[in-house]
């Protein structure tokens, strides 16, 4: 009879169980990434949400493999990718997974280029290397990835410094769907942009994920942008995912308070309150983390159960989960969570 993981694997392209990356250094252990688990179909986008240091980037390049050992490890867990748990691959497998099958956008458009190649040169390298095209052909592909992307291929053979921040996101964009992958990780690939241009690249993503079938990660921490492209919303939370669900979960049914203080904490044109609600404190230091929930300090409705005892995640529907004693009804609050 097929246990519950197993049907997990086989109905999604991704399956994250029980994910843990700490960083260790001669004085301290850096718990970035605590038991995360994540399912993903194929054509789903999922956004990851949560502040600065919350583990979002540490998640993606652990999926891939990627996270800088030393300092950092994968201490325990699996991801299964179309079936086959990405950790236990040996290395070779590992290279031909990536940016083939699985493509990931980095954060920053002026960083993540190669400044002594030309933009055509760092395409065709991906799809030579993957696609086994002569050097020629692998060009020509690249020039069409361009055009693709809303930049003229004669410019194939300029090098990044001839780019705007936006073109260069672009050729990052091109970079990544150059080999159709199955899973793309978008690493807040909008952070370094003007609106407009943000507007832009997140249009184009979408068409060139919905014409390929890709599924994608987008990491953001923009609950606007999630609404706009994300089919799925997971937030995060020093390490953790706290509620994850469809956009109408998280966005109409919120029920973790930190989830809610994200939404009180967003400029809303219809309100007629002068003052923002900002959650109060800060994210907690990863080498500390604090005992029972780990946003017990900051939560407006903590009990002693919170800072004793780890809350569990309760299934709300097939989708919608979430990690808080509040929301499971362990601890009753008169009028509800609003």
């Amino acid at each position: 009879m097929e246990n519950k993981l197993d049907k997990n694997i086989n109905e999604n392209l991704l399956n994250i169980k029980n994910l843990t990356i700490e960083y260790a250094t001669d004085d301290e252990i850096v718990y970035a990434v605590n038991d995360l688990n994540i399912q993903l179909k194929e054509g789903e986008t999922l956004g990851l949400v949560g502040e600065t240091g919350a583990g979002k980037t540490t998640s993606a390049l652990g999926i891939l493999r990627l996270v800088p050992n030393p300092p950092g490890k994968i201490k325990s867990g699996q991801v299964y990718f179309q079936g086959e748990d990405l950790l236990k691959l040996p290395e070779a497998k590992m290279r031909s997974i990536r940016g083939n099958r699985i493509s990931m956008i980095f954060q920053d458009p002026m960083t993540s280029l190669n400044p002594v190649l030309t933009v055509g040169e760092q395409i065709a390298e991906v799809i030579s290397i993957h696609e086994k095209l002569p050097a020629t052909a692998a060009m020509e592909k690249a020039k069409t990835m361009l055009e693709k992307v809303g930049i003229p291929s004669a410019r194939a053979h300029e090098y990044p410094h001839q780019f705007s921040g936006g073109m260069k996101q672009r050729v990052g964009i091109a970079i990544a769907l150059a080999c159709s992958p199955k899973l793309l990780i978008a690493d807040e690939p909008t952070t370094a942009l003007d609106v407009t241009i943000q507007a832009q690249v997140l249009e184009l993503m979408n068409e060139l994920k919905s014409d390929s079938s890709t599924s994608m990660i987008l990491i953001t921490h923009d609950l606007g942008v999630v609404a706009q492209v994300c089919d799925k919303v997971a937030i995060m939370y020093a390490g953790e995912i706290i509620e994850s669900g469809t956009l109408y979960d998280v966005y109409e049914n919120t029920q973790h308070p930190y989830t809610i203080g994200l939404f009180n904490s967003i400029p809303d044109l219809e309100s007629t309150e002068n003052r923002l609600k900002p959650i109060q404190g800060l994210m907690p230091d990863p080498t500390d983390l604090p005992s029972g929930c780990k946003f017990h300090p900051r939560c407006p409705y903590a009990k002693e159960i919170c800072s004793k005892e780890t809350p569990k995640t309760i299934h709300l529907t097939e989708d919608h989960n979430v990690k808080c004693f509040v929301a499971s009804g362990e601890v009753i609050l008169e009028g509800g969570l609003r």
